[in-house]
């Protein structure tokens, strides 16, 4: 069963690369839309057409069941993939994930947690790659230089429409089980916010901990591989 990887906003499948050598299962890091292997505009991408990627991604790579892991904006992505190929997924796991309730919105989710310089509410219109010093703040602030120059050197523009639009859980009724890896020193989530993410994702999803800040693939990626190979080996 191969594990299939989705990234958040801002990144691309480059940011699973230090996990994936942990891995001892096959695993799938996925392009969205409008970065690396899939150019696209990114002024006409939505939530489905992220959702209608992963799934051709899945069908053409012949994969029959996987753990769909999905990090931070992947949580509006992943119950609009077990809405489509529900037989396919054998769990869930949300690392650090933005899940809104069903009808809100990312902005209106995150409207009073995002740091200074940051504003993702009203345009649908894409946004460019955020400056440094900000990315640094949400993502790095437990990562050395190498890693932090790595997450710099390859955040890129994002679309704006999947952050404005209603979220839709729908896929989330499907019986597959489902855990929440919650990261401790997240500065982007903050733990609170995290945890009102968990009750949305459904009834019966497990927690986990893991003691690391936004991008734990990066930073913690040894701990993260144990945390998913351990829900690989329960299927």
């Amino acid at each position: 069963m191969s594990f299939v990887l989705i990234h958040g906003g801002a990144h691309g499948a480059w940011c699973w690369a230090p996990l994936i050598e942990h891995l001892k299962g096959d695993a799938l890091a996925i392009d969205l839309p409008g970065r690396g292997r899939k150019p696209a505009d990114l002024s006409k991408l939505d939530a489905d057409a992220f959702a209608r990627s992963v799934v051709e991604d899945i069908e053409q790579a012949g994969i029959e069941r996987c753990v769909l892991v999905g990090h931070s904006l992947a949580g509006i992505t992943m119950p609009r993939v077990a809405e489509l190929i529900p037989e396919r997924i054998a769990h869930l796991a949300f690392v650090s994930c933005c899940i809104p309730a069903d009808g809100q919105t990312v902005a209106e989710a995150l409207a009073s947690e995002m740091p200074q310089g940051v504003r993702i509410e009203g345009s649908s219109e894409p946004r460019p790659p955020m400056e440094a010093s900000v990315a640094r703040a949400m993502f790095c602030n437990d990562m050395d230089e190498a890693q932090t120059s790595f997450v710099l050197e390859n955040l890129c523009a994002e679309a704006g429409r999947p952050l404005v639009e209603p979220t839709r859980l729908a896929g989330l009724e499907q019986p597959i089980e489902r855990t929440y890896i919650k990261l401790l020193r997240d500065q982007s989530l903050s733990p609170a916010l995290q945890d009102r993410f968990i009750r949305n994702a459904g009834k019966g999803c497990r927690v986990k901990t893991l003691d690391a800040g936004h991008n734990a693939m990066i930073s913690r990626p040894r701990e993260l591989a144990a945390i998913l190979e351990e829900i690989h080996a329960t299927l």
